[in-house]
Parts: C-alpha cells; sequence; structure tokens
C-alpha cells in the first residue's frame, strides 16, 4: 500500500542546469548617490529591459576591498534603480569570503580572456568546429534561442521581446526586434550581422547598447556590429 502511494506522489521539486542571461554590474564606487545616478540615467533608456533584472556585482575594479556593510548599501542602492542583486561575480579570496558573509551565491565572470593554451601532441589534430545552428522559423516574444559553441544563423524574423544568443557570431536574414548577443562566452570577435535592424539590445561579449543608444540612420538597413576594445560600433552593410 505504501509503495503504490510513492510510486504516484508527484516530485515536489526539480534540479536542472540551463542557459541563464545575467547582467554584470562592475563597481568602480560604493557612493549610493553616484551609483543610483549612473544606474538611473542608464537604465532609463530602456526601462522596460531593466527593469526588475537580475544582476551579478562585479568587484574586481575597486581600489579597495569594500566591507559587508558596504555592499548591503550597493545592493539597496541597485534595488531602488529596479535592479536586484542575485550575487558576485567571482575573483579574489576575499570576494568568496563577502560572498558568504551577505548570503549571496559567486558567478564566473561573463567575459574570459582569451588567452592559448599550449598543448603538446606527438601529432597535428584537425579540430572539427560544430555546425552552424540553422533557425528557419519566426522566433516570437518571450522565446530565447541559443547557440552553445558556435554560429547562430536565423532565416527569418526575431520579434520585439525575443532574444537570440550564440557563443559564436549571430547572422539574422530578416527583420531584428529583439534582442541579439554573440560572443557569449566571451568571444570578443564575434559579431552580429541583422537584415534589417530595429533590435532592442546588441550585445558583444558582454558589452551591449540598447536601441535608444543606437544611431538612429541604421534603423531598418542591413547592419553589423563588431567591438574594438570595449567600444561596440554598428555600420551598415554594403554601398
Amino acid at each position: 500500500m505504501n509503495t503504490s502511494a510513492e510510486a504516484v506522489r508527484e516530485q515536489a521539486v526539480e534540479i536542472r542546469f540551463g542557459q541563464v542571461g545575467l547582467v554584470q554590474v562592475r563597481l568602480h564606487s560604493v557612493d549610493p548617490g553616484a551609483i543610483v545616478d549612473e544606474l538611473t540615467g542608464r537604465t532609463a533608456t530602456a526601462p522596460h529591459f531593466f527593469q526588475r533584472t537580475a544582476v551579478c556585482l562585479d568587484l574586481s575594479s575597486m581600489a579597495e576591498e569594500p566591507s559587508a556593510a558596504q555592499i548591503r548599501t550597493v545592493i539597496d542602492t541597485v534595488r531602488r534603480a529596479g535592479m536586484l542583486v542575485v550575487g558576485l561575480a567571482q575573483g579574489a579570496a576575499s570576494v568568496d569570503g563577502l560572498a558568504k558573509t551577505l548570503d549571496l551565491p559567486t558567478f564566473a565572470p561573463y567575459r574570459t580572456p582569451n588567452r592559448p593554451v599550449p598543448v603538446v601532441q606527438a601529432a597535428p589534430v584537425a579540430e572539427v568546429a560544430p555546425p552552424t545552428l540553422m533557425h528557419h522559423q519566426p522566433i516570437r516574444s518571450g522565446q530565447r534561442v541559443y547557440a552553445r559553441d558556435r554560429d547562430l544563423v536565423v532565416t527569418s524574423t526575431v520579434a520585439a521581446g525575443a532574444e537570440v544568443m550564440a557563443d559564436g557570431c549571430v547572422h539574422i536574414y530578416g527583420s531584428l526586434r529583439g534582442r541579439a548577443m554573440a560572443g557569449a562566452h566571451g568571444d570578443t570577435d564575434s559579431r552580429v550581422f541583422c537584415h534589417e535592424f530595429h533590435a532592442e539590445l546588441v550585445s558583444i561579449a558582454g558589452v551591449f547598447r540598447v536601441f535608444e543608444t543606437i544611431p538612429p540612420e541604421l534603423a531598418g538597413k542591413a547592419v553589423q556590429a563588431w567591438l574594438s576594445g570595449d567600444d561596440l560600433r554598428f555600420a551598415p552593410i554594403g554601398p
């Protein structure tokens, strides 16, 4: 009897690993006034995108190690700007200690340096790149398509509120009205190519710009986006 009851009992929870987008806020100061002014100024360009967005605090650019009390104040300040701090970016050992004090998780940095790793082998081995992910259906609002370790080619439209992401380049042979993110794991050589440009947001290796800060003369045109240092640039494709 007990065995039968256990067999039909539903699971209370499931644990799964998945791709989760996470915005990083890199701190240069813990001054609440300066932080809230900067954040509200930036989020005002796209309030619907940043409202209640989960963010991770990156302390790697701080001149001095902040205290737990200072970071608690920063967390409250970020919340006032409309976003929610869910953890700290991994860094020095002191960051782990700070995270434990604050009862917050740590996350691997979004951008990773492209450093060559020496390999010793008896003979050259040809690397086989994974095939490009092809997506032929319209991507509707609320949907996300992610190409892990490869490029993404979309031959249809990307609606407002939809999201396309790739570890490599993103090619859209239709209208882009949602969000496009290339180099999702730090590849700064990745690019975004779009046939008809109306993007809500474009990001390459974590550097992003929202529609309101993109040159308006590019709207509706064939456009490519790339990184030059930490500057995200846009230009029309073709004559």
